[in-house]
């Protein structure tokens, strides 16, 4: 085993999972672990480093006590419009699309404005009516937060959680921003649409990882490791390399995460319920758009978990990249007809971590291995766990041609020749 007097020779970039002496022995353990019995132990020390490291560098856990989302779909629920009676909010996108449909354009806008909260986040409601419905939520939601500062009971660390919350609210309502979706409860969840998803014919969703709620969905430094960044620069890269193509992105962080402190990292429990939600959002999107999923960490887990009930042939590409795995043994397994894609940086300190699942903790084989058989895609330039769509990097340049269909332009890793072998 490694000596605790060995110089630590990890790469400054790396995130906070670098820079503990947890992830040291994260990395002595995935070395030198191999036979069936010591993997268990593997896993047992990975879920305590995760329980007392976190995954990510942003450590803190940001809750909020007040259920707005609950308060609006009872009232929701005992709605009507003109007598009749509203649709559940877990109907399928198609039954809710159709019972739109039926309905005036005045009808449609009085539902958005009593009940924007619902309607915003309707999978299956016309998109224009989802984005002015959550820019009424956020004006909202900014005139409860101004309210809520001025209680007493509230800590001077809360004002300043409110304060950045007011101006995350303030920026998705700037001018031409396509909210998809917003929800203010707890640690708050977002989507983001960049371009026009009403006529595009390649959409592609950005899945984020741990850590990702409405403080973190976009970020003024650093901004190609937030949702928000990494969309706008997969359309633009996508955009670069085929200017005719009709492509939309959606930032897509409408699922709970975990903190980066907790268990749930290293279950799979919030990814179930992340791939439920994946699936209602992919199902509501427009029949003729060929769909790609781009999962980054703990959002392979979520995508890996939905692969098999994904829409056949509506998702023709399921990448991951910087994953801990997919919950699957292979790719075959995912039971899907997309392509499988997998992506990592040498200097992504999640290589180290031992890819295994036992008694539901970790996440199964890696998916850049060989025996796992997904294509493998160059992430050269990376540099560490969140820079895989920064300006420059291969996986950027990679992930643009899968976006828009151009194969013949995608670089493979160089342990993997046959990743392009059969695409057209």
């Amino acid at each position: 085993m490694h000596s605790l007097d060995e110089p630590l020779a990890i790469p400054a970039s790396d995130t906070v999972c670098s820079r503990t002496l947890g992830c040291y022995w994260v990395r002595a353990l995935a070395q030198e672990l191999t036979s069936p019995g010591r993997a268990v132990l593997a896993v047992f020390v990975v879920l305590v480093l995760l329980v007392t490291t976190g995954w990510t560098a942003n450590r803190h856990a940001r809750r909020w006590d007040s259920d707005p989302r609950a308060a609006a779909l009872e009232a929701w629920l005992h709605g009507s419009i003109d007598q009749r009676r509203l649709p559940r909010p877990d109907s399928s996108p198609g039954a809710v699309a159709r019972f739109f449909t039926s309905l005036t354009a005045r009808q449609q806008q009085q539902l958005a404005e009593r009940h924007p909260l619902v309607v915003g986040n309707l999978d299956g409601a016309p998109l224009n009516l989802r984005y002015r419905a959550n820019r009424t939520s956020l004006g909202r939601a900014i005139r409860a937060e101004n309210r809520r500062r001025l209680s007493s009971d509230l800590t001077e660390h809360g004002r300043q959680n409110s304060l950045r919350l007011v101006h995350r609210y303030r920026s998705l309502l700037e001018d031409g921003r396509q909210i998809l979706s917003f929800d203010p409860t707890g640690r708050g969840r977002a989507a983001e649409v960049f371009g026009d998803l009403a006529t595009a014919e390649r959409v592609s969703v950005v899945v984020p990882g741990a850590d990702t709620d409405l403080l973190s969905f976009e970020r003024t430094e650093q901004e190609r490791e937030a949702p928000v960044g990494m969309a706008r620069a997969l359309y633009a890269t996508g955009r670069h390399q085929d200017p005719t193509a009709k492509l939309a992105v959606v930032a897509w962080a409408d699922y709970t995460t975990p903190s980066g402190i907790d268990f749930d990292a290293a279950t799979g429990g919030l990814a179930a319920d992340g791939a439920d939600r994946l699936l209602r959002m992919v199902d509501g999107l427009p029949e003729r758009t060929s769909t790609s999923l781009f999962c980054h960490s703990y959002g392979s887990v979520v995508c890996g978990l939905a692969a098999s009930r994904l829409p056949k042939g509506k998702v023709v590409d399921i990448a991951v990249f910087g994953s801990p795995g997919v919950r699957a043994d292979r790719a075959e397994d995912l039971n899907t007809d997309a392509r499988v894609w997998a992506a990592r940086d040498s200097s992504d300190w999640i290589r180290n971590v031992p890819h295994l699942e036992f008694a539901g903790l970790g996440h199964g084989a890696d998916p850049v291995s060989d025996d796992f058989g997904a294509r493998v895609l160059s992430a050269d330039n990376a540099h560490g766990h969140n820079g895989y769509l920064k300006p420059g990097t291969t996986s950027l340049r990679n992930f643009g041609s899968l976006a828009v269909g151009a194969y013949d332009a995608v670089a493979c890793a160089d342990q993997d020749p046959l990743c392009a072998i059969g695409l057209t």
